[in-house]
């Protein structure tokens, strides 16, 4: 794999993760609570490899100037700039979320993922968007 192949990973491990949540979530509401730990611990690798594939990138390749013009430009800033601010606070949300089920406490684990949950799904799914204005569909 090439380091040009890494956005393309990038953009299909935030995809997965948020497949990861959406499942783990209907999970917990229906109670199949194994599925629903398999499918978070799974979003958390994940996330983990992009964050080591998206540094790996970045060290080689450095920053990635946006080149669209119109609407299209404040969009594309105004989804980076919450994107970034939001991912920044999800690495700690996910760590105590995931913590506190895994010391089976899960009254303060329920309390904290109402929070985690909706961040963690938005960073996810717009790393896709970010993915696909800067480099396109393909």
């Amino acid at each position: 794999m090439a380091i040009s192949d890494l956005p393309a990973l990038n953009a299909l491990l935030n995809g997965t993760c948020a497949a990861l949540l959406v499942s783990g979530y209907l999970f917990i509401r229906s109670r199949r609570i194994t599925a629903h730990r398999a499918c978070m611990l799974l979003a958390l690798l994940t996330s983990a490899l992009f964050l080591v594939s998206y540094l790996t990138y970045h060290v080689h390749v450095g920053s990635v100037p946006y080149r669209g013009t119109g609407w299209a430009r404040p969009v594309y800033f105004t989804i980076l700039l919450t994107h970034t601010i939001l991912a920044v606070t999800v690495v700690p949300l996910a760590l105590v979320t995931a913590g506190r089920a895994l010391r089976g406490r899960f009254g303060p684990h329920v309390r904290i993922a109402r929070l985690t949950l909706p961040i963690w799904l938005y960073v996810s799914v717009t790393g896709v968007v970010i993915y696909l204005m800067l480099y396109g569909a393909g």
